[in-house]
């Protein structure tokens, strides 16, 4: 979905506008499943990256400015326990009982007018 809104910086509000978002690259090139008796499954992903591309425009009462953009996130680390219980019927379910993520570089390309 996109994003809107505004940030109160120093003498005035800067409002801004972020659409078109959409992930144009994904990287895992290290992940692992593993099963952990008596709890469930833990999902390990390490040093993935992702490319997200948008298009931002901003306004403050001094000027405006419209663009694209390309975010650039690398050394993704993620771990996820799930549960696996059993429900009413005896069908396996699962659900997430933790997650951490931890991210390392974010590099933000901006093209615009100004």
């Amino acid at each position: 979905p996109d994003l809107s809104g505004y940030e109160k910086y120093g003498l005035g509000n800067v409002k801004y506008n972020i659409s078109r978002i959409h992930v144009t690259a994904v990287e895992f090139p290290s992940a692992s499943i593993s099963l952990i008796p008596g709890t469930g499954i833990k999902l390990v992903i390490g040093n993935a990256s992702l490319t997200i591309d948008m298009n931002w425009n901003i306004r403050t009462w001094m000027f405006k400015d419209t663009g694209r953009s390309t975010v650039y996130i690398s050394k993704v680390f993620v771990t996820a326990i799930f549960s696996t219980p059993l429900d009413n019927t005896g069908h396996t379910s699962i659900s997430l009982t933790s997650c951490r993520t931890t991210s390392g570089d974010i590099d933000i390309k901006l093209n615009g007018k100004s």
